[in-house]
């Protein structure tokens, strides 16, 4: 098994102290960062939503890879940089107003970062004004999670800022959360809805893609 390899099964398994060891031996080797990251960080953090998805694996196998990845980029982030190496696309994410439940959009945050995009992460209770300047400062796509039927038109109200901003058409807006639904994010003219972490993740990719 190579080392990239090793550090895809290490991301998956959450072995952080392996996954740590894997990176840094892959960079030994003098094989480039972008190369560990896309082969190593990111295959690994695709398994690990396809088994999310598909109930597999639960909340806590999916932090637990996390965890192992962001100490692995940690390790490559310097090394990244000095290479320029371009994240996919930076997506900005947020709670929305009124909201103070922050798992799922951390989640999300993970499954975004571990598919290779630099993410902005404004926090809970983020009003429809932060997610317009987030655009201004260079998202190409910002996340809305909500987790109460009560919050969900403030969702509604952060599409009308950006058209009211006139930097609609700059943005793609993806939206997810319990009660959320694709006939909700069709209604508010979101650009996609994920119902599950791992499915953000994979729309984002399609989105900045397109």
């Amino acid at each position: 098994m190579g080392r990239l390899e090793e550090l895809a099964d290490s991301i998956i398994s959450g072995k952080a102290d392996a996954a740590v060891a894997a990176t840094e031996g892959a960079l030994a080797d003098g094989t480039p960062a972008a190369e560990v990251l896309t082969d190593g960080l990111i295959a690994g953090m695709q398994v690990v939503g396809e088994r999310f998805k598909n109930h597999e694996f639960y909340v806590p196998e999916v932090l637990i890879a996390a965890r192992a990845m962001k100490m692995s980029m940690a390790i490559l982030r310097p090394q990244l940089v000095e290479q320029d190496y371009e994240p996919v696309g930076t997506v900005a994410i947020g709670t929305v107003r009124g909201d103070l439940h922050d798992i799922g959009k951390n989640l999300v945050a993970m499954m975004l970062e571990g598919a290779g995009f630099e993410i902005m992460d404004l926090g809970i209770d983020v009003t429809p004004e932060q997610f317009v300047q987030a655009v201004k400062d260079g998202a190409g796509i910002i996340a809305l999670s909500a987790l109460l039927t009560t919050t969900m038109p403030a969702m509604k109200d952060t599409v009308e800022a950006l058209n009211a901003a006139g930097i609609r058409d700059q943005v793609k807006v993806i939206i997810g959360g319990a009660p959320v639904t694709e006939t909700y994010a069709n209604d508010i003219g979101a650009d996609g809805y994920g119902p599950d972490a791992a499915s953000a993740a994979e729309i984002a990719t399609e989105l900045i893609a397109a």
